[in-house]
């Protein structure tokens, strides 16, 4: 089978009016969850670096607003700020089996292009639609932990690949035109782990250039610039490039059976996914127990496989976070601030914790363990295990199948709309926000995505100004 043009042929047979209510349902909650991490992430330090970049480059005729920002900037820059600043607060979609996140590279591109193509909600349904189904399906076929295991950022890298699949779509390009960005989105997916070593930007990055890679691939196809119609399978292609268990059955096995944006989960603690179900135990255990810092001899978590190299290994330094972005990756830093301050959202991922002689001395009380347990249904379920022993004798433990926010264990519309308004509130008036969460519940009807995006601006923009 030509498994790259397979993809896109399916990809160009999604419509919106044939997608199920659900699926158009879902598409707009998961719209609203990544515009209030967006717009909030703009005021994010990795984020202002970028908009200077922006400031100092002219940008043309068409180019795109820039949310949360006044700024415009040419549309692969403008997804580039968009999935950077999407990125920044770990407060982003994560699909558990693929192991990365697809709103921050697929709905960047797809909205920056859209822009371009004044393409309508209705097609934006589609095309998040369909790059959800590429950037997972293939996040899935790498195998996540073999792909981890080569120094790759699945966000980074499938993410590339979705974005194309996106902008094209939004961009209305044709079957050979959309094989060709898919092929060129393949020469740029990239994304190296290396972040971690010392909490740099760059894993942010990787979700902006992802965005970008994949609007300047759709934008080069457009124009007739070809791509391999085998990326996907080939030889040197994207599976056999990017991890050494690869398994290319996997990238049509159950396609939209359900559509992976069913399968998405939501973040509801501003960390990294490996770390949610254990603060879910935590918050329950201090809830249910009455347990606070100073009640703490021993926390005991237990840690998947895939995920300990994250954010528990090594344990010196997860031990010692230097930065935000340690932190996010620190299981140990995750338990003491979500024990001292009963809650882990983005307030608590902050320098004054970081650096808080409370979270630190009780960081040093929390011991990451592997437990094989939890690993067999991984990563159909992502369970967690916490054990808390007490001064006073007790040992309190919690055990959880679903961090909150995945899709057996949801977020209500209701919750999207106040975690929304939590992130958003800090750009934009309660007003605005209210306005906006109207506009993304209705944008099957959108005629233009241009309304949309001009509202999302600080100060919102008028078209033709």
């Amino acid at each position: 089978m030509e498994l790259t043009r397979e993809i896109v042929r399916r990809c160009q047979q999604i419509t919106c009016s044939k997608l199920d209510e659900a699926v158009r349902d879902r598409v707009a909650y998961l719209l609203l969850d990544y515009l209030g991490v967006a717009l909030r992430g703009t005021l994010s330090d990795s984020s202002q670096p970028i908009q200077r970049f922006l400031l100092g480059r002219a940008a043309g005729p068409s180019a795109v607003p820039v949310c949360g920002t006044g700024l415009r900037a040419d549309a692969p820059y403008a997804a580039l700020a968009l999935g950077t600043a999407a990125h920044s607060l770990e407060l982003d979609d994560v699909v558990n089996a693929a192991s990365l996140h697809p709103a921050v590279s697929v709905m960047s591109a797809a909205l920056a292009a859209g822009y371009l193509a004044e393409s309508s909600g209705a097609r934006l349904i589609e095309a998040i639609v369909a790059g959800y189904e590429v950037t997972v399906k293939l996040g899935i076929a790498l195998d996540p932990a073999a792909h981890y295991a080569q120094g790759f950022h699945p966000t980074g890298t499938c993410g590339t690949m979705g974005a194309a699949i996106a902008a094209a779509c939004m961009l209305g390009l044709d079957e050979q035109q959309m094989t060709n960005a898919l092929g060129i989105a393949g020469s740029q997916a990239a994304g190296s782990m290396e972040f971690l070593a010392d909490g740099s930007f760059t894993k942010r990055l990787h979700a902006g250039w992802s965005a970008h890679a994949g609007v300047i691939a759709a934008l080069l196809a457009a124009e007739g610039f070809t791509g391999p119609a085998s990326i996907i399978e080939g030889k040197f292609g994207f599976l056999h490039a990017y991890s050494p268990a690869s398994d290319s059955s996997k990238v049509l096995a159950g396609w939209a059976r359900p559509w992976e944006v069913m399968n998405t989960s939501i973040k509801p603690h501003a960390c990294c996914r490996y770390k949610q179900g254990a603060i879910d135990c935590i918050l329950q255990l201090a809830r249910e127990q009455q347990i606070g810092p100073d009640d703490v001899e021993r926390i005991e978590v237990a840690i998947l496989q895939a995920g300990f190299a994250l954010v528990a290994d090594p344990p010196e330094l997860k031990a010692n976070p230097q930065s935000v972005v340690d932190a996010q990756f620190s299981m140990p830093f995750g338990a003491a601030v979500a024990l001292c301050n009963g809650n882990a959202f983005l307030n608590q991922y902050c320098l004054e914790n970081v650096n808080s002689e409370e979270v630190r001395a009780l960081m040093k009380r929390v011991h990451c363990v592997r437990d094989e347990t939890i690993e067999k249904d991984f990563p159909r379920k992502w369970p967690a295990s916490v054990a808390i022993v007490t001064t006073d004798g007790r040992t309190c433990r919690c055990r959880l199948d679903h961090p909150k926010g995945d899709p057996e264990n949801p977020l209500t519309w209701d919750e999207i709309i106040v975690k929304f308004n939590s992130l958003a509130g800090d750009v934009v008036d309660s007003q605005r926000c209210e306005a906006i969460v109207a506009r993304v519940r209705a944008i099957e009807a959108c005629p233009s995505v241009r309304e949309l995006l001009s509202g999302l601006c600080v100060p919102p923009v008028s078209e033709g100004v």
